[in-house]
C-alpha cells in the first residue's frame, strides 16, 4: 500500500486561532503539490500540481489533487501562489480554475505566462 492509498480521518473543527496545514497531494509522490493553509475561514493554496501516471496506467493522461477538501469552499479561498512553473506545481491549475474561475493567482512572471499558455 503507498502513502496516497492510507485513508486518513476528517481533521478536527478549528478553534478560531488555529493555523492548519493540509496536503492535499505531493505526500508520498513526485507530482500533485498542492498545500492548503487555513488560517479564520480563510484559504491560501500553495501551489496546484498534477501527476504524471506510471506506465502501468495505461490511458490515464494525468492525476489531479483530491479537491474535495476544498470543494464546498471555494469562496473562501484568497489566492494561489505558485512557488514555481515545473507542471508538479502548476499543472492542476487549469482544472481548479474550472470549479471557480476568479480565483487569484500569485507567482513569478514566467510561472504565470506557463499557466496563460
Amino acid at each position: 500500500m503507498t502513502f496516497s492509498q492510507i485513508e486518513l480521518p476528517t481533521p478536527p473543527p478549528l478553534t478560531d486561532d488555529t493555523f492548519r496545514v493540509v496536503a492535499l497531494g505531493g505526500l508520498g509522490d513526485i507530482g500533485r503539490n498542492m498545500t492548503v493553509l487555513e488560517y479564520r475561514g480563510n484559504l491560501l493554496i500553495v501551489d496546484c500540481g498534477v501527476l504524471f501516471p506510471e506506465e502501468t496506467q495505461p490511458g490515464v493522461d494525468l492525476i489531479l489533487p483530491d479537491f474535495a477538501y476544498i470543494q464546498d469552499r471555494l469562496d473562501d479561498v484568497a489566492a494561489v501562489i505558485l512557488t514555481h512553473g515545473h507542471e508538479d506545481h502548476i499543472g492542476a491549475v487549469p482544472y481548479l480554475l474550472r470549479h471557480k474561475q476568479d480565483i487569484p493567482i500569485v507567482g513569478s512572471q514566467l510561472t504565470l505566462a506557463f499557466i496563460e499558455s
